[in-house]
């Protein structure tokens, strides 16, 4: 993708866990479009999952009637994915370390952990209405010679 190419989508959805492959096809979509190599494809997939489940499941509490709001740009080579969920809000810093011994077998700081594994840059803040808002970016490889 040169330099000077700038892809974006945007999407608002029901709060269902139904709704994470629409927005997993529409980063892919944007992806393929931006011909990314098939490794980071997977990575920015892996951590858009993560980001989308703990806004259904601990954000908006599986509520339908609240929404994620999904935004994603691809420009200069950097991928960027914002997930904003309508909840309570939270402190990452209160999040178990899913790598100390104590936590190891506990499911939860999973997500956080991972996100923060998989992007170069990870960032929680308050929504204007209250919510959390993660941002995350990767910067990207140079793209495949062989995609079309």
């Amino acid at each position: 993708m040169g330099s000077n190419h700038k892809l974006t989508a945007s999407l608002v959805m029901a709060s269902r866990f139904e709704n994470i492959e629409v927005a997993e096809r529409t980063l892919l979509d944007l992806c393929r479009r931006a011909v990314c190599k098939a490794d980071e494809e997977y990575w920015l997939l892996t951590a858009l999952r993560e980001a989308l489940a703990n806004a259904v499941r601990h954000g908006n509490r599986q509520n339908p009637d609240h929404v994620v709001r999904v935004f994603f740009t691809i420009e200069n080579s950097t991928a960027t994915i914002r997930v904003e969920d309508e909840g309570d809000g939270f402190d990452p810093a209160d999040v178990p370390d899913p790598t100390t011994p104590e936590n190891l077998l506990r499911p939860s700081g999973r997500g956080i952990f991972y996100m923060r594994q998989f992007m170069n840059r990870v960032e929680f803040g308050p929504t204007p209405t209250g919510g959390t808002a993660v941002v995350m970016a990767r910067d990207l490889d140079q793209p495949d010679s062989g995609r079309s």
